[in-house]
């Protein structure tokens, strides 16, 4: 719910505005909803990351199923299960859409745990670890 409103006030904001600026007439009515919602995100942490790596192949994650270091998903401590989230390495710029089925990281420092997939996606599967950004997406 905090998410949604998150990105629902800076949009009302900005109406708000639009309204009482006296060219607000030179807007189109539907310039606030021209961003699909889908396309929303709401950066949320920040921090170190880490992967996991192959060892823990076919190991059960919190959520119930199998873990595939292939898959593009990842482990954080308090957000729901299936929720999409964007990995910013913050080095390089790169980034991955992963989806939560795991608790933890469980190493002091650490915000996120992703796949090695992912990791590889953002250029940190050599190193083990980056500074990244979080950035939750809405839901369709």
């Amino acid at each position: 719910m905090r998410a949604l409103a998150t990105m629902v006030l800076p949009l009302m904001l900005v109406a708000s505005a639009a309204a009482q600026d006296s060219d607000a007439a030179a807007i189109p009515a539907v310039a606030a909803s021209a961003v699909p919602i889908a396309d929303m995100e709401t950066e949320i942490d920040g921090g170190m990351a880490s992967y996991y790596g192959n060892e823990l192949a076919g190991n059960r994650t919190a959520n119930g199923e199998r873990f595939d270091p292939g898959q593009l998903t990842a482990a954080h401590r308090t957000l729901p299960f299936g929720s999409m989230v964007r990995v910013t390495n913050m080095s390089n710029g790169d980034s991955v859409i992963v989806r939560i089925n795991d608790r933890g990281p469980f190493a002091h420092g650490r915000v996120i745990d992703i796949s090695q997939a992912a990791a590889r996606e953002i250029g940190m599967h050599r190193s083990g670890t980056a500074r990244v950004k979080l950035a939750l997406l809405a839901d369709d």
